[in-house]
């Protein structure tokens, strides 16, 4: 059973910094994807950084880029971080993370209609102005 915990929500001002970390467990993953999404009150959940097993690399979604990372630990490759920097009121959301071991759906997800696989219970982040 697939099982993903994420950690490091929580609240700050504008302009503040938060990291989130998410662990998976029961499965390896040795392609596809493992990341974080987010889900605003009244607003569609929406992809914000996604982690590419294979190769290693990261797509970002345009708001965050310049102010989050996404980076896997390279000791523990089933945990993934998002760096939150230059947080703003807009960040505000629910995030979770999720993960899939299909490239193209890993893929696809930018372009929409698309759900992965496996997903966390979701931490809250609050930026208050």
């Amino acid at each position: 059973q697939v099982n993903l915990v994420e950690s490091g929500g929580g609240s700050v001002q504008t302009g503040g910094s938060l990291t989130l970390s998410c662990t998976a467990s029961g499965v390896t993953f040795r392609g596809g994807c493992l990341g974080w999404f987010r889900q605003a009150p009244g607003k569609e959940r929406e992809a914000v950084a996604l982690f590419y097993r294979a190769g290693g690399s990261k797509i970002l979604e345009d708001s965050v880029q310049g102010r989050f990372t996404i980076s896997q630990d390279n000791a523990k490759q089933n945990t993934v971080y998002l760096q939150m920097n230059s947080l703003e009121p807009e960040d505000t959301a629910m995030y979770y993370c999720a993960a899939d071991q299909d490239l193209p759906k890993c893929l696809n997800i930018w372009a929409g209609g698309e759900t992965l696989s496996y997903w966390g219970q979701g931490t809250q982040v609050t930026v208050s102005s």
